[in-house]
């Protein structure tokens, strides 16, 4: 390997500074050093040559050209590629396992098994294998088979009465599903009729929704399905009830019962004569805003009527 030039250098500078350094320079000069072949692979490229040196006095000899120049530009011919270390370390061993991190494991793995409410219910009908019963999840038995009897299609498509209906803020009336019931009990008798849920519930983020049967007198006479929304997981066994609910009042569509309440000649008529706008007040936060009420009804807590 090259002479490095630094040595070089040096012995140009001792030379030149005084006669009684010349025999010192002239034995640094006969000295070479070479790096032995085990440094050789992490040795750096020789620096190039600065255009301006300084004396040992402190003056600039930037315009004297320096000798060891076309050494520093030559390459090393020995130079070899640089090896990459790779450090190995021993593998961690896993920490011994305590009564604390037992615990801590146990309970996360309870909480795993826990289904969440908001995935669904897995409430579907169980199915009946050697009971000679109809299954009703997907069962059609007697759907139009036979009409009912005078009496009871009298009950069922009687008018409804307008002190029955109620409005909602919105402007929207309808039926309460109470007064479904009753109307069902009358025609068939209590327990002549019920509701067969024909799949599971299904939960989404807001909404709980199920599709039912009304079943009456051993035969299915209408098919709907319910919804009804929920602001927390923890109403939604309350949201469950009212899908049932709202499914009911909407199989009721296929028997007559209030009817009315979806022809729009009947909903423009009762709108105008029955209802009226007011503006109200929320009693905690004071926003004002415009509901439709029944022109007999009053505000409801927590609003208040108020005049602008």
């Amino acid at each position: 390997m090259a002479a490095i030039p630094a040595r070089r250098g040096v012995s140009a500078l001792l030379s030149a500074s005084s006669p009684r350094t010349a025999s010192i320079a002239n034995q640094i000069q006969q000295r070479s050093f070479s790096s032995s072949p085990i440094f050789a692979a992490y040795a750096t490229a020789p620096r190039p040559a600065a255009t301006s040196t300084t004396s040992t006095t402190g003056t600039s000899t930037a315009a004297k050209p320096t000798t060891t120049t076309s050494t520093a530009a030559k390459p090393a011919t020995t130079a070899t590629t640089q090896r990459t270390v790779q450090p190995q370390f021993v593998a961690k061993e896993p920490p011994v396992p305590t009564t604390r991190n037992a615990t801590a494991e146990t309970a996360a793995s309870a909480a795993r098994k826990q289904r969440s409410l908001t995935d669904g219910l897995s409430d579907a009908p169980p199915e009946l294998e050697g009971v000679p019963a109809i299954d009703w999840t997907r069962s059609y038995h007697g759907l139009g088979s036979v009409s009912f009897t005078p009496e009871q299609g009298e009950l069922l498509l009687a008018p409804i009465t307008q002190d029955d209906v109620e409005v909602k803020p919105d402007g929207i009336i309808y039926l309460p599903e109470i007064k479904y019931r009753r109307i069902l009990n009358k025609a068939f008798g209590p327990g002549g009729w019920g509701l067969a849920p024909r799949g599971e519930s299904i939960v989404t983020g807001k909404l709980v929704t199920r599709e039912y049967g009304l079943i009456v007198q051993g035969r299915l006479v209408s098919i709907a399905r319910g919804e009804q929304q929920y602001f927390d997981p923890d109403g939604i066994p309350t949201a469950t009830e009212g899908c049932k609910s709202n499914a009911l009042m909407r199989c009721c569509k296929d028997l007559g019962i209030a009817s009315e309440l979806w022809d729009p000649r009947f909903i423009r008529e009762f709108t105008n004569k029955m209802t009226k706008e007011v503006w109200v007040e929320h009693t905690s936060t004071k926003k004002k805003r415009k509901i439709v009420l029944r022109k007999d009804d009053t505000a409801k807590y927590p609003y208040k009527e108020v005049k602008l």
